[in-house]
């Protein structure tokens, strides 16, 4: 039987899952994907650890002892998400150092409400640092214009950065200054480069379903056969960039100084037009040097069905710049699709930011009234953190 996963991994792609929750950790399940399904890495978002919280019970003992000790909720989320993350960083951990600290990572993000304010992202991003203290940590810091500065400065202490939310060419290019900024900072302050992660991680599927609604409206036979080709060729032309800036003379000052370059990550890989191949953003987008994150439904419709046909980026850069160009002339504004796409980017996790504080609100105030202390009185501490959040 065919290791199609085994084959991906071997043409340079790490595959990475894309969802934690505690019914995972605690049944061996993620332990089981590294083990049999080739699983080098997990990616966490606030949307994801929502879903986790509001779907199992497994988190309701926990809950219970944050409502007796009268535990606001934004405190009671951290604490929730860093055992799930620290407990994972542990479940990795045989990825990590058979990598010599490449894969086997696991990340959790900054409150995404902080994403246009640098100073508090970089103090969040050493608090849960702290919080989880282990080395296969990432902390995931959107690619925003106040998030860039908070990237160099949180990897100049030392701290493992997945940058996340990139849409964009021009901003991708950003990310990669702050990073080689970030690492010249971090080896001037005396740490240890070859300790120090870096991931990028470009989204992909939400460019082709912005791109075909654009294109659909448009309406013509020229715009319609365009559905299905922006994001791949954005993806693609992203990593001509990281060929260039990783063969420079400035990175190999940093490498020979032991750094590890700041891979490519393709994010949003589901196929949300069930018109495409479901593993249309895997087959893709195969180059070395870059990790895939799916959702566990792709991990497995990959490890059914998958073509690994070698490196299919390197060899398309023409191409995708002829998708870029024809998009132009039938009247898509390719810049415009990025800035909709970031600011709705950020939108969407300060949104499933808000559902996670809700449900563990009202967690906390059901499990205060389980455990003798007065219902009331939890209610009352969870509406004074409501307030807390609402003016964060």
């Amino acid at each position: 039987m065919t290791d199609r996963l085994s084959e991906l991994t071997a043409a340079g792609v790490a595959v990475w899952l894309d969802d934690l929750s505690r019914v995972r950790l605690s049944s061996g399940g993620l332990d089981q994907l590294r083990r049999e399904q080739h699983v080098a890495g997990v990616t966490t978002n606030p949307t994801i650890f929502a879903k986790a919280l509001a779907d199992a019970d497994t988190y309701d003992g926990q809950l219970r002892d944050l409502a007796t000790r009268g535990v606001e909720v934004e405190e009671a989320v951290r604490m929730l998400t860093t055992y799930d993350v620290r407990w994972a960083c542990d479940v990795m951990r045989p990825s990590y150092d058979g990598s010599q600290g490449v894969d086997g990572r696991v990340s959790i993000e900054v409150d995404p409400r902080l994403a246009h304010e640098t100073e508090k992202t970089v103090a969040e991003a050493k608090a849960l640092w702290w919080l989880v203290d282990r080395p296969n940590l990432f902390i995931k810091i959107p690619a925003t214009e106040a998030g860039l500065p908070a990237i160099t400065a949180t990897l100049a202490e030392g701290i493992s950065v997945n940058v996340t939310l990139i849409f964009g060419l021009d901003r991708y290019s950003q990310v990669m200054e702050a990073f080689l900024a970030g690492l010249e900072q971090a080896k001037a302050n005396g740490h240890d480069l070859s300790k120090i992660g870096s991931v990028a991680s470009f989204f992909v599927s939400r460019v082709d379903s912005e791109v075909d609604k654009r294109l659909e409206k448009l309406g013509s036979d020229e715009a319609k056969a365009l559905r299905g080709k922006a994001a791949v060729a954005n993806a693609q032309l992203a990593y001509e960039r990281y060929s260039e800036v990783f063969s420079s003379d400035r990175w190999r000052a940093l490498a020979d100084a032991g750094a590890h370059p700041q891979r490519p990550l393709w994010a949003s890989t589901s196929t949300k037009n069930p018109d495409y191949r479901d593993v249309i953003y895997v087959e893709e987008l195969i180059a070395p040097g870059t990790v895939n994150t799916m959702p566990e439904s792709v991990i497995h419709a990959y490890a059914d069905h998958g073509e690994t046909r070698g490196d299919t980026v390197t060899g398309a850069y023409e191409a995708a710049r002829q998708v870029f160009t024809d998009l132009e002339s039938v009247g898509v504004d390719m810049s415009d699709v990025i800035a909709v796409l970031e600011r709705e980017g950020v939108e969407k996790f300060e949104a499933s930011w808000q559902e996670l504080l809700d449900g563990v609100r009202k967690s906390l105030a059901a499990a205060g009234q389980g455990t003798g202390r007065p219902g009331q009185a939890a209610q009352g501490n969870a509406d004074k953190a409501q307030k807390v959040g609402g003016n964060a």
